[in-house]
């Protein structure tokens, strides 16, 4: 046999078998960070059950919300309050989440919140991230921006660059550390704010704030993840947390 192709088979079988081993080292690297993301989050909705959700002051999940699609839906009913929250509840966290807003429509994201008969929605303890159509809701116009979409309500406001229009996705993950005294909220991979979660910087915020003498605003460093009832439709998707504790 020709020297030359011999040569040639060698290399052509060096390449196949240096080929086969990358594709399974390729193979063992995704395992590895698909098992590593998986320890990781927990998925509090994944498009197929709404077993990790219950309502604001109830054992059960109210019926309307439901799942189309894939997609947790809230289809506002004649009887508003319809407010859910995670079971579990969270100190420090990652949560990441996609919202999808109907024209003119209005909800919020919630954490912290803390169940009490005293308190009878879940935005009486809880901060909210907002979620609103900026071109159409009346609150866009109003508080300096600080109803807008993406803004921590009626305190620090979101630019409303960074937010998609009612009828598409936005990716809103919020970063709360109560022992770093520290939260960050990104909005379609863009930060848009930090704040501080207790002490006088907080204090002086809600102080300027419509919150200024709730009760308990803001006041439980452990809570519960919520979603509101604004009598609005709106749609979320994969939502999942990350304890950073």
């Amino acid at each position: 046999m020709n020297k030359f192709l011999i040569l040639g088979l060698c290399l052509l079988t060096f390449a196949s078998c240096k080929e086969n081993k990358e594709k399974e080292v390729e193979k063992d690297v995704i395992e590895i960070v698909e098992e590593e993301t998986s320890n990781e989050w927990t998925i509090l909705f994944d498009g197929t059950s709404l077993d990790n959700w219950r309502g604001y002051l109830s054992e059960e999940m109210h019926p309307e919300w439901t799942i189309e699609d894939g997609e947790m839906t809230f289809t506002p009913g004649e009887e508003g309050g319809k407010n859910i929250i995670s079971k579990d509840t969270y100190t420090n966290f990652i949560l990441s989440l996609e919202w999808k807003i109907s024209e003119a429509g209005n909800s919020g994201i919630f954490w912290g919140v803390y169940e009490d008969e005293k308190y009878t929605e879940a935005y009486m303890t809880g901060p909210e991230i907002q979620v609103l159509d900026n071109a159409k809701h009346p609150d866009s116009f109003v508080a300096e921006g600080t109803h807008k979409a993406g803004s921590l309500y009626d305190m620090i406001a979101c630019p409303e660059e960074h937010i998609n229009p009612a009828g598409e996705w936005n990716l809103c993950v919020i970063e709360v550390n109560q022992d770093a005294n520290l939260a960050k909220v990104s909005m379609n991979g863009t930060e848009v704010m930090s704040f501080a979660l207790h002490g006088e910087d907080w204090g002086k915020m809600v102080a300027d704030s419509k919150f200024k003498d709730w009760e308990g605003f803001g006041k439980y460093r452990t809570g519960h993840i919520g979603l509101q009832d604004h009598s609005d439709k709106v749609w979320y998707r994969n939502i999942k947390i990350k304890n950073l504790d």
